[in-house]
């Protein structure tokens, strides 16, 4: 078993240790699905939300949510209370880089997220025959680069915070529009059309996310945008990045 292996083991274990956050990452945009289709209408195609049902519309806002929570939240106060703690410092001195212990920490939360998903999207389908996605192609491209986007800024919260408060209080700056932005709070066909054009090129790409679901066709620009924040995030969290 390689390195990277091990310490992904011992971070899977002390993330089954105390696993609320990642109960809540899987289980919470799924519950939300249920109480938003039992509402009377939310199942009925309206105007508002382009003729489509706001049950379809309201999954890619979930995806969102489960995204912000693991990216935002969990991972900056992860990795800066392991700042906080010292550990970074200490593996910095044996032959155990702390990248893998980086590494093994976004593959844990990207898998989480991916379960939220799955769960989200075979949720909806069974349940409320919420359509898959009708260009998948488009849509886990856009899945791939919002992922790495919202990652990025998690990271980049957790590179400048030296504690698990500070990071939690850094990462609610790209948290809450995010969360506001993807429609979570409030349905995308509800809001006014400059925050909607606003939106569009907001990581995680909820409206890319939705117009692949529908099969309405991804504007290029927007997965450009998603790029660039994908890239240009990731180079800046590896800058602004301390081991202490």
């Amino acid at each position: 078993m390689t390195t990277f292996a091990k310490i992904t083991a011992t971070e899977t274990k002390l993330v089954l240790r105390s696993p609320s956050m990642a109960i809540a990452g899987i289980l919470l945009p799924s519950v939300l699905l249920l109480v938003i289709g039992a509402i009377p209408g939310m199942a009925e195609p309206s105007e508002a939300a382009g003729g489509y049902r706001f049950i379809d519309a309201w999954v890619p806002s979930l995806i969102v949510m489960s995204l912000a929570m693991l990216a935002l939240q969990s991972i900056p106060a992860a990795v800066a209370t392991y700042r906080e703690q010292g550990v970074l410092r200490r593996l910095a001195t044996t032959p155990v880089h702390p990248a893998n212990l980086l590494g093994a920490q976004l593959l844990i939360h990207v898998v989480i997220a991916l379960a939220g998903i799955a769960l989200v999207l075979g949720l909806g389908n069974a349940v409320y025959d919420v359509p898959l996605p009708k260009h998948p192609v488009a849509f886990l491209l856009t899945l791939l680069l919002g992922v790495v986007s919202m990652f990025a800024l998690g990271l980049i919260a957790a590179a400048v915070a030296r504690t698990s408060k500070a990071a939690s209080g850094v990462a609610m700056i790209a948290f809450l529009p995010a969360m506001f932005f993807g429609g979570v709070y409030l349905p995308r066909p509800l809001l006014p059309e400059v925050l909607r054009r606003i939106g569009d090129y907001v990581p995680p790409g909820s409206q890319p996310l939705q117009d692949a679901w529908v099969g309405v066709g991804v504007q290029p620009l927007q997965l450009v945008v998603l790029a660039a924040f994908a890239v240009l995030g990731t180079a800046l969290a590896a800058k602004l990045f301390r081991w202490e």
